[in-house]
């Protein structure tokens, strides 16, 4: 049975907890794996609303919480970064 990967946009929050900033999350069947910073992604500050408002409705991540989440995945073998998986859409992934 092939993996989905899926993506939005969250908030996350540093290990100390002081910082919090939006992101694109990136998830192997629900499970968060990777983030991208969210300067990165959106080109021009008109989208800004909308994606926090996308944000607002998901979940927080914590720093420790993607810990936890990368180290079941490496433990299960299932990080689509590190490991070869059958992807219902590969083109999904991360760029970098």
């Amino acid at each position: 049975m092939p993996y989905r990967i899926d993506s939005t946009y969250c908030w996350h929050r540093d290990w100390v907890g002081e910082n919090e900033r939006i992101v694109l999350m990136y998830y192997i069947n629900g499970i968060p794996f990777t983030f991208d910073e969210l300067e990165d992604v959106l080109e021009n500050d008109a989208w800004l609303p909308a994606v926090k408002m996308i944000a607002d409705n998901e979940t927080k991540y914590s720093t420790e919480d993607l810990y936890n989440h990368h180290a079941y995945l490496m433990e299960e073998e299932c990080h689509p970064l590190v490991f070869d998986l059958e992807l219902e859409n590969p083109e999904k992934l991360p760029v970098d």
